[in-house]
């Protein structure tokens, strides 16, 4: 009786000079992605430090990555000596007057275009389409004109109205609202639904993290919106944020330290906005890429 010859089973198991090439290949790659993140994040490092260094300390010849005597004087400056807190007001008061705005008239015109048969829809659609080839500050002029016209410069009307201009949100809500199941729609419908209890109590509750997205990115946008802003706002007591910190000065010249202490607090309620809904944030990044590309 002769034994049966013996084949060798592939296991699958890498080379150890293989596994070596892609330990190295893996280290270098670690290695460049922090030297990448370090060039990128020094520059905030930098400004948060000087905002807590004294001026004499801060104009200094050479380079120091950490205060020798800390300082809250920019900030005490920033604080007391600006009208701050109304440019916060205005700021929170707009950005989430233009998120709010901005998700409802888009959702309902990503309903109508998707859900609804009227005359004029496919033309509609298309001008929606086209409008990304408008970049908005081509209408500056425009909307300066037409609110200038009704009187709206240098008020919160007016400085939201001409932000409220967010294709991408209803091209967003179409996409959505056309892949749903028509089932839904139908069964409602024959429960005697109508269209705005189809949108806010079918559609709009089984796309809460499209819709939270999109509030976030926009309420981003129109908390860093500086160029309508700047424009609109003729008085210190209409500016936002961003605009307002251009007016931390002093007569006897550029203070750098308080400068970037304003900078620093304007960017604060963004920056916790967005490690909050970091995902959120970038899920709609993704979408609007997805959508332009």
């Amino acid at each position: 009786m002769t034994a049966a010859p013996t084949t060798t089973v592939a296991t699958g198991v890498k080379h150890p000079k293989a596994i070596r090439y892609l330990d190295i290949g893996g280290l270098i790659l670690t290695v460049l992605t922090v030297f990448c993140a370090v060039i990128w994040a020094f520059p905030l490092y930098w400004a948060a430090i000087t905002t807590f260094k004294p001026e004499h300390e801060i104009i200094l010849p050479y380079v120091e990555l950490w205060p020798e005597n800390f300082t809250l004087s920019a900030y005490y400056h920033v604080i007391f000596n600006t009208k701050i807190g109304i440019w916060y007001v205005n700021s929170v008061v707009t950005a989430v007057s233009v998120t709010v705005l901005v998700v409802v008239m888009g959702a309902a015109c990503g309903y109508a275009i998707s859900q609804l048969q009227f005359s004029g829809r496919r033309i509609l659609w298309w001008t929606i389409l086209a409008s990304f080839m408008v970049p908005i500050q081509a209408l500056i002029i425009n909307h300066f004109i037409l609110m200038a016209q009704v009187s709206l410069l240098n008020s919160w009307l007016g400085i939201i109205l001409p932000q409220l201009i967010a294709p991408i949100v209803v091209i967003v809500y179409k996409q959505f609202f056309d892949s749903l199941p028509r089932d839904f729609r139908e069964a409602a419908v024959i429960d005697g639904a109508n269209h705005f209890q189809l949108l806010f109590k079918v559609f709009l509750p089984m796309n809460w993290g499209v819709t939270t997205a999109l509030a976030v990115i926009t309420f981003i946008g129109a908390w860093n919106a500086f160029l309508w802003p700047f424009l609109a706002a003729q008085s210190e007591n209409m500016m936002t944020i961003a605009v307002g910190i251009t007016q931390v000065s002093d007569a006897f010249g550029i203070y750098y330290g308080r400068e970037l202490a304003g900078a620093m607090m304007a960017g604060l309620p963004v920056a916790v906005l967005y490690l909050l809904f970091q995902r959120r944030v970038t899920q709609a990044i993704t979408l609007a890429a997805g959508i332009k590309g």
